[in-house]
């Protein structure tokens, strides 16, 4: 399959520059049966006895802003990943020149380039790591170019380990009261979590989607939610994964008889069209960037009716991408 039959055309004023108030106020799409709803009416969307699933990783403060110490050119790091032998890979901008020995400040902290670049990737230590988190941003997709004022609103409610590079955009729309509500419906709800990185927002550049390369990430899923999967299975209940990185984690854990495993691993799973959903039943999630692994995931999900799904959206004025609505489909038989 060619990357171009998963693009569309998505202006501009679609993008979303800035979550709404309350969070639960963001539109909701049933592709079922094509019906507009609010995220706050989530749970009257699913049945008694279905289990939602959501991905509890924090966002890092990850972006670094600085200069190189000889020249004093900008550069940007985004960090990815620790590496367990120490230091940090992470995305450079611009990265061309950077070789190994070369040094970065940001501000009162130091870094210096230890490999690379690949694909823009670098190997960097810095002198204290303790300064991250003080000099660092959370870091926004390229496309916000609007200010944060609250930057709380990209994590999610669930958020408890800092590991991710990117926010899990579909939990963003969690409030007190949807849980209120799916907890009386009789829905309940379980936990993995997925490290958001490169593997999950770098733009496949391959012309046929068979020769995209995902880049790890790490995930886990501990035994509370493999038992609720089970006991799910056992009442013939529906596994409802919010937001892809969630249906990646799932999937990657998943048993032939719809149930997982308990473990932590790094997964380079990449769900397309011909891929087999073991686990997830139903997924609800952001509108995506055209042709990109996300988008391709969904069509392997639900299928052909993604076009229609995605150009109702914009006609009806749905907002796009991290801070946009959401819409919730279910798994093609």
């Amino acid at each position: 399959m060619r990357v171009e039959e998963f693009r569309y055309e998505l202006p501009d004023a679609a993008i979303a520059q800035h979550p709404v108030e309350p969070r639960d106020s963001a539109r909701l799409l049933d592709t079922r049966d094509g019906t507009d709803h609010r995220f706050a009416d989530l749970a009257a969307r699913l049945e008694p006895g279905d289990l939602v699933v959501v991905n509890t990783t924090r966002v890092r403060h990850a972006r670094l802003v600085g200069s190189r110490s000889e020249t004093g050119g900008r550069i940007e790091l985004l960090l990815l990943t620790r590496r367990p032998t120490g230091g940090w890979s992470a995305l450079a901008a611009p990265a061309r020149r950077l070789r190994p020995g070369v040094s970065l400040e940001f501000g009162p902290l130091t870094a210096t380039v230890t490999d690379g670049p690949v694909d823009g990737i670098v190997g960097v230590e810095f002198d204290d790591e303790r300064l991250i988190d003080s000099v660092g941003m959370v870091p926004l997709p390229p496309y916000i170019t609007e200010e944060l004022a609250d930057p709380g609103r990209y994590q999610t409610i669930f958020a408890d380990h800092p590991g991710s590079a990117a926010a899990p955009t579909a939990g963003l729309h969690f409030t007190q009261r949807v849980l209120d509500r799916l907890a009386t419906r009789g829905i309940e709800l379980a936990t993995v979590e997925l490290d958001v990185g490169i593997g999950t927002f770098r733009p496949i550049t391959a012309d046929d989607i068979s020769d995209h390369v995902m880049h790890r990430e790490r995930c886990s899923i501990p035994r509370a939610t493999t038992d609720a999967i089970a006991a799910t299975r056992a009442r013939s209940g529906r596994v409802v994964a919010i937001g892809t990185t969630t249906v990646r984690t799932l999937e990657t854990f998943g048993q032939k008889d719809g149930t997982v495993v308990t473990g932590e691993t790094e997964t380079d799973l990449f769900l397309r069209p011909g891929s087999t959903f073991r686990v997830v039943d139903v997924l609800v999630t952001n509108f995506h960037v055209p042709g990109s692994s996300l988008l391709v995931m969904l069509a392997g999900f639900m299928g052909e009716g993604w076009r229609d799904a995605y150009a109702t959206a914009l006609d009806r004025g749905y907002r796009f991408l991290s801070f946009g609505d959401a819409m919730l489909a279910e798994r093609r038989r």
